[in-house]
């Protein structure tokens, strides 16, 4: 039996505050392999506001669109704190 298609691990930069959410996002969309999970690794993230979430909130319904589920890993605790927060942490499953 073939194993499901894992997307190569996606990273999220240092920064990513309103000022470098909407090409995150595009770098995001254009580095999505097709099929199977997208991973995300936030653990270079280490200044964000709520455009961070902004921004993995629309990638998930960008993943979700392709059929596609989406796991962010090693989310700061700032990350964890604002999504927290802003009520969105379960559909981040953070």
């Amino acid at each position: 039996m073939a194993q499901p298609a894992v997307a190569a691990s996606l990273a999220l930069p240092a920064t990513l505050t309103m000022d470098e959410a909407s090409a995150t996002l595009s770098r995001l969309q254009q580095a999505l392999a097709s099929g199977g999970a997208a991973v995300l690794d936030a653990s270079a993230l280490t200044e964000l506001d709520s455009a961070a979430l902004a921004v993995l909130l629309e990638f998930r319904r960008i993943c979700a669109a392709r059929g596609q589920t989406l796991a962010v890993t090693a989310a700061p605790d700032k990350l964890v704190k604002l999504a927290q927060l802003y009520g969105v942490a379960e559909l981040l499953a953070l």
